[in-house]
């Protein structure tokens, strides 16, 4: 990109930062309005709710902003491809997006979009689409050259259903052709995709594989989505819930994701989750007890109360055979009791056990909560080198 690209593109920047959400809800519309055919790799549902249009406002915004060094965006932009790799988007896709991205951007501004600043959008458009198909591709080659590895959707059969809380069950998966399965590094996520009757199309959705790896059948485990006033229940975990059997078959990606247990190390870890932010850490644990007892485990989770509690039977056991794990849990709500605090998350109340020297963080769960736990953790002195989150949402955290 040249200078006069590059200054073309900052000088959206204002416009972005305020009519950006609406650009972007424009381009979502446009686009499956001409291809209906893509509705399948996008999960509707955050689409409808604006969530979907808003992570991408505010990227595109992050890429004028940083259009003189791009490289700043990294990070993000390994997080977002492994989730494209993850629902199946390919090189194929980029100009159809692209397409409609450059007509959104003449449609809704106007006179004011000349035929240059179009141009310009263009070529930088381009340009990170390069990106993302090269990284992507590397993805996808990975996925489908390792032992038990494959590219696309895989046949697999639901062989056990287990009721883990209130609201969250576990589904257990073999591959339908009896072939087997790859390694993976425990935090990382599967995609899931099953047809939803209402939409008429299937629907992608990920979710962590909440088992170490060198099972032979994978584990998710997924919390059924009630709704709020404001939005409605999640039309996929609720179908999982309701509709799928032990025997039944469902479609599932390769793992993939960039949240996941660092097994180079041996410093001690501290496992930080709320919710159904539990499921990677319970692969991390399982995985460290299993293959690196020396080092120390500090697991914290904090939930509303003992209903939806999950997996506490499995971690008191953990606990109790494993010298090297210390297990804090807190309730919003209810009775205390088998080492159960009362109140909300405190990292400060836990002390030294959690403040360790060298020790990495790694934090799930939903917005509000993350950001609350980083800023103790930086108030008590760690760095972000040392903090390693995953947001159970659209977009991402900073640490």
């Amino acid at each position: 990109m040249d200078a006069r690209v590059r200054e073309l593109v900052k000088a959206t920047i204002p416009v972005l930062r305020e009519h950006g959400v609406a650009l972007t809800t424009y381009f979502y519309q446009r686009m499956f309005r001409h291809n209906p055919e893509l509705n399948h790799l996008f999960n509707r549902s955050h689409s409808e709710t604006g969530k979907q249009p808003t992570a991408l406002a505010l990227s595109v915004l992050a890429y004028a902003e940083n259009i003189d060094d791009p490289s700043v965006l990294a990070p993000v932009i390994n997080l977002i491809a492994n989730k494209h790799a993850s629902i199946g988007i390919r090189a194929e896709h980029y100009p159809i997006v692209g397409k409609h991205l450059l007509a959104s951007i003449r449609e809704v501004l106007g006179e004011a979009a000349s035929d240059e600043l179009i141009n310009a959008w263009g070529v930088a458009y381009g340009a990170l689409a390069d990106v993302f198909i090269e990284a992507e591709g590397k993805l996808y080659t990975d996925a489908c050259t390792r032992d038990g590895g494959w590219s696309g959707w895989r046949s697999f059969r639901i062989v056990d259903k287990v009721r883990e809380s209130a609201e969250i069950t576990s589904f257990h998966l073999a591959p339908s052709d009896g072939g087997p399965l790859p390694e993976y590094r425990a935090g990382q996520y599967t995609c899931v995709r099953v047809f939803v009757p209402e939409l008429g199309v299937m629907q992608p959705r990920q979710y962590t594989l909440s088992e170490a790896p060198g099972q032979g059948h994978f584990r998710i485990s997924v919390k059924r989505d009630a709704g709020t006033v404001s939005t409605p229940p999640g039309r996929v975990s609720t179908r999982l819930h309701d509709a799928h059997q032990v025997g039944d078959l469902i479609d599932l990606a390769p793992p993939f994701g960039d949240f996941h247990l660092d097994e180079a190390c041996s410093t001690p870890v501290v496992l930080i989750s709320g919710g159904v932010g539990i499921t990677p850490m319970i692969a991390m644990l399982n995985r460290l007890t299993a293959t690196a007892r020396a080092r120390d485990v500090q697991f914290v989770h904090a939930c509303r109360n003992a209903e939806v509690f999950a997996f506490g039977e499995h971690l008191r056991a953990v606990a109790g055979n494993n010298p090297q794990v210390g297990l804090h849990v807190f309730h919003d709500e209810g009775a205390v009791g088998d080492g159960v605090r009362l109140g909300l998350l405190d990292l400060r109340a836990l002390g030294d056990v959690v403040l360790q020297p060298e020790a990495d963080y790694y934090l799930c769960g939903p917005t509000g909560f993350l950001q609350a736990q980083i800023a103790t953790l930086h108030a008590l002195g760690v760095g972000s080198g040392r903090i390693h989150a995953e947001l159970f949402d659209t977009g991402s955290v900073a640490t």
